[in-house]
């Protein structure tokens, strides 16, 4: 065993100790992460104009910060990009992660020196996880890519911007930066296709035992190399052990990138955004999530179902139940204070919290009252591909409210596929059962 691999295993159990302390206290860590945020930031222009200094509990969070999403953040934003200091956070963000909007154009989410500093413990915290779990070092020797934004950044306000995974290319640690693929020229070229390519060139030869990125940007890479080799990443590849993915929901396209790689490979799931690091996967034989409690974060739940009410009930950690989907509410060491990031979670285990996430608030199809969430949708596709020979690439679901004159309105799914399904009645049946058994809404309804 090599050094580095005798290193990692005193480092992951050492980091494991930690993160089981935190979690067997959950509720007495999100305290402290509330009351240690509110204490920090009560004399920041925010803190002054939600009156911090009142707040003693959660009931008078509650009160007195309402719930936002960007464009409510935004005036704070254009002050601190004007020049301004202690407006969200103490002191001015270290960086601001741009992101699309559908409504504010692009969006300048802040990153601070305590908030950056989560985000790499997180991704790093995730891999050590694993490896106590496991004991699994054979890795760490190899070499590992993980496919990112460009590292170059811009300027606004004196602050630099980019895109988180950009911004986080300049934390990669000084013991994997001779593992590290692609090279930093790589990296920095902006054209996806472009870069693709040259990565396919930099790693085809390489001795590649982990791949990390979002699910849609592997896709891409892995079938790039297997055009180019003509051979299953996986035999291209023979020490490839670990697979790192986060942004999107991976078990609809899991059978595809099983074709891609021609064998089972580990992964890690992670739960990462500009607005900070919320939960990784912590085991190989559990489903879920570790929900990061002692991050800086501190969360609050509101019911999906009650979510576009008049006043919907904002809940703590102790209030959540099990099997119920909740927009994801989160105030931050980067100065985000209740903020909608947008996501729907529902909890698998309450002790430890795991949580996988469910889809987006928005992504809630209820033209009808059926109250459908994405990963309803998601599992039901899954469900009929798994009973099927079907190999899918992408797909879509929307009401249709206008039908033809005669025809009751209807869900329509679209669906590109690699490899149709040979009975395709069946398929559409078995996403019907399953929409049915997850639903109680939509059994009604469709009867």
């Amino acid at each position: 065993m090599s050094l580095k691999a005798i290193g990692a295993r005193w480092f992951a159990s050492m980091v494991a100790r930690k993160t089981q302390k935190w979690a067997d206290s959950p509720i007495a860590c999100q305290n402290q992460v509330f009351q240690g945020l509110v204490q920090k930031a009560k004399d920041t222009q925010f803190g002054k104009d939600h009156s911090f200094y009142q707040i003693k509990s959660h009931q008078d969070f509650v009160k007195n910060v309402p719930i936002r999403d960007y464009e409510a953040l935004k005036p704070y934003v254009e002050e601190i990009i004007k020049g301004s200091e202690n407006i969200l956070w103490p002191g001015k963000p270290l960086y601001f992660a741009k992101t699309s909007g559908t409504t504010s154009g692009a969006k300048y989410i802040p990153i601070t020196q305590e908030s950056i500093k989560h985000q790499v413990e997180a991704s790093r915290n995730a891999i050590l996880n694993y490896i106590h779990e496991t004991s699994n070092t054979n890795f760490v020797n190899g070499k590992m890519i993980f496919l990112q934004g460009s590292p170059v950044l811009e300027e606004k306000g004196g602050i630099k911007f980019g895109r988180l995974s950009g911004i986080s290319a300049h934390y990669v640690p000084t013991y994997l930066q001779k593992n590290r693929l692609p090279s930093w020229e790589t990296n920095c070229i902006e054209d996806w296709e472009t870069k693709v390519d040259k990565i396919v060139e930099e790693t085809e030869g390489q001795n590649m035992t982990v791949i990390a990125g979002i699910p849609s940007w592997v896709q891409m890479y892995f079938e790039k190399l297997q055009r180019k080799t003509g051979k299953k990443v996986g035999e291209l590849f023979k020490n490839f052990q670990l697979f790192i993915y986060g942004g999107v929901n991976y078990e609809p396209y899991r059978a595809k990138f099983e074709k891609l790689m021609g064998r089972k490979v580990d992964s890690i799931e992670l739960f990462p955004a500009s607005e900070g690091f919320f939960a990784y996967q912590n085991s190989q034989k559990e489903p879920g999530m570790l929900l990061l409690l002692n991050s800086g974060i501190f969360y609050e739940f509101i019911r999906a179902d009650d979510f576009f009410s008049e006043t919907p009930e904002r809940l703590s950690l102790k209030e959540v139940e099990l099997h119920v989907d909740y927009a994801l509410i989160i105030s931050t060491n980067a100065g985000l204070w209740a903020y909608n990031i947008g996501d729907t979670v529902r909890f698998i285990c309450l002790k430890p919290y795991k949580i996988i996430v469910s889809g987006r608030i928005k992504h809630f199809i209820s033209a009808f009252g059926e109250h459908v969430i994405a990963k309803e949708v998601e599992e039901a596709l899954k469900l009929a591909v798994d009973q099927s020979d079907a190999v899918v690439n992408e797909f879509t679901v929307a009401p249709q409210t206008a039908p033809k004159e005669g025809e009751l309105p209807f869900h329509e799914w679209f669906i590109e596929f690699e490899k149709t399904p040979m009975d395709m009645i069946q398929f559409h049946r078995d996403i019907d059962e399953s929409m049915e058994i997850q639903n109680s809404f939509y059994f009604v309804l469709i009867d």
